[in-house]
Formats: C-alpha cells, sequence, structure tokens
C-alpha cells in the first residue's frame, strides 16, 4: 500500500482499510492546522490507487467492511470520478457496507443534492465535516472560508442526501476573548443543523503554524483548562440534538466524555459542574497523556 505524507484518520475509521486518493488538503489555510502545511493538494496517480486497490482485495477482500478515503478532502473530487471509484471498490470488496471521507463545506457546497444522493446510493455512507465553531468571527480569524451559515448549509445537504454526518468543534478555538460565543453559537448550529456524532475536541497550538505565531505576539490566548471545560458546559446547554452522540473523548481533551443525546445531557452538565466547582485538577487528564 502507497501512502504519501501525514496520514489522518477519524477515531471512528480505526478498522477501516485506509486508502489514500488525494496527497494534502484542498483548502490548507486553517491558522490552528499543522498536517499539510507546504504540501501542494493533488489526485495521485491512477496506477498508485487502483494498485492499492488490488493489493488489498488480494489480501483481505473477504474482510473488508468499511473503506476510509483520505487524505483531507477527497469529496471536492468530480462526481464521475468518484462514482468510478466506488464502483472499484464494491467489486474489490464484496462484503463493502460503507465508504467514508472529509469533506469541507466548500466541497460539500460544489455537490448538488442529487450527486450526493447519487454517491450515497454507490456506497458512501458518511461524511466527516470540520466545523470547528459556529461564530462567524471565530471562522474568520481562524481563516476556516467560510461562515457558519455556509456551514450550516453544507451540514444539512449531506443529511438530506440520507447520508451520516459527523462533525469535529474546535474547544478553545476562540481564546479567552470570544470563549462564551463560540461555545453559545457553536451549540446553536449544531442544535440547527441536527448532526449525527458530534466530536469535540480541544484545540492544541501547534509550533510553526499561524496560531503559534498569534499566541506568541499575544494576540491569542488559550483558555485554563477550567476554562475550557466551562466552554464546553456552554456549548453542551446550548446543543440541543434529537438524537445523537456528543463525544469529547478525544486525546485533546481534559476530561472525557461520551454523551448520548438528549439522555445523558444532564447528567454530563452536572459532571461538568462539579469539576468546575470543585477546580481539582486531580479530575483532569496530565499535559502529558494529552495529544492530537
Amino acid at each position: 500500500m502507497d501512502y504519501q505524507g501525514i496520514i489522518i484518520r477519524p477515531p471512528s475509521e480505526a478498522d477501516s482499510l485506509i486508502l489514500q486518493i488525494t496527497v494534502g488538503c484542498s483548502h490548507n489555510k486553517c491558522t490552528f492546522c499543522p498536517t499539510y502545511k507546504g504540501v501542494n493538494f493533488k489526485l495521485k496517480d491512477q496506477a498508485i490507487i487502483d494498485n492499492d486497490i488490488d493489493v488489498a482485495s488480494r489480501r483481505f477482500g473477504n474482510f473488508v467492511r468499511r473503506v476510509f478515503l483520505c487524505d483531507g478532502d477527497v469529496l471536492i473530487l468530480k462526481t464521475e470520478y468518484l462514482l468510478n471509484l466506488f464502483s472499484k471498490l464494491r467489486r474489490a470488496f464484496p462484503h463493502l457496507q460503507r465508504i467514508g471521507l472529509y469533506g469541507n463545506a466548500k466541497s460539500i457546497l460544489r455537490k448538488t443534492l442529487d450527486e450526493l444522493v447519487m454517491l450515497k446510493e454507490n456506497g458512501l455512507g458518511i461524511v466527516y465535516l470540520g466545523v470547528e465553531s459556529g461564530n462567524d468571527e471565530v471562522l474568520k480569524r481562524v481563516k476556516k472560508g467560510v461562515t457558519g451559515k455556509q456551514m450550516l448549509e453544507a451540514g444539512k445537504r449531506i443529511l438530506e442526501a440520507g447520508i451520516k454526518l459527523s462533525v469535529t468543534v474546535l474547544l478553545g478555538i476562540g481564546g479567552k476573548e470570544l470563549s462564551k460565543i463560540h461555545a453559545i453559537d457553536t451549540g446553536k448550529l449544531l442544535t440547527e443543523m441536527q448532526p449525527n456524532y458530534v466530536g469535540a475536541l480541544t484545540v492544541m497550538v501547534i509550533e510553526g503554524t499561524p496560531l503559534y505565531n498569534e499566541q506568541r505576539a499575544g494576540k491569542f490566548v488559550l483558555p485554563s483548562p477550567f476554562e475550557l471545560l466551562e466552554e464546553l458546559k456552554v456549548m453542551i446547554e446550548n446543543t440541543d440534538l434529537k438524537s445523537g452522540l456528543f463525544m469529547a473523548n478525544h486525546a485533546s481533551n481534559y476530561l472525557p466524555l461520551k454523551i448520548r443525546m438528549p439522555k445523558d445531557k444532564r447528567h454530563a452538565l452536572d459532571l461538568l459542574d462539579k469539576v468546575i466547582l470543585e477546580r481539582n485538577s486531580d479530575y483532569l487528564k496530565p499535559e502529558y497523556f494529552r495529544a492530537l
């Protein structure tokens, strides 16, 4: 199997066959992200992709149930290309149940509803969307390239096509200055969008990123661990999902939570209240255990 550069996949794709179709990210401007800096986005050579599919088919063909396509934004590729690729995957893996991939708001909005429905009918089962924030000022500062309204439209289009939607949001990305409004607006956006899954990660400022430079210049101040938990509490308070999972159990988070909405919401808020009130650092994950 041919893998170029850093390979990123969602935690829920741990048991999937990881197939690299593109290299890099089509947007690649987010101030907090170190992953694809200095890498030009490109579609890999078709002969390499076809060989990977053939090798995986011969070795694991009858065992593969899920395939995850990376890197950063495979969905931006033309629908005709994706349909042809999905057809190859279904032939190679007779028991294939789901294809997953990352999609940003711009790439989703470039697809019509009919195109997304076709992709769904041909195997696309889940799209992972990095929302990060529901607040337009925060999105602008981190150079996400879209507004909250566009994020909402993109998420709803995926769901309308019958495809599962998993979104990520970033605790702390608004800094201390915008922490509360970031939490409120993100919760409101999630409520209106109604994704199947929400993953709340905590921003980690990485050397070499524009956000790191902003922090060094005093233009960005990261909330403290307990302030981040207060932000998470406000976000959950403003998030009303009819169903689905709200997960804050990523390796970057200080207090792992897995909330089945809506039934676990009150319990999660009570726990956050207790930890925030007591300010006992023993409840928190040590810094040396935190990671991207």
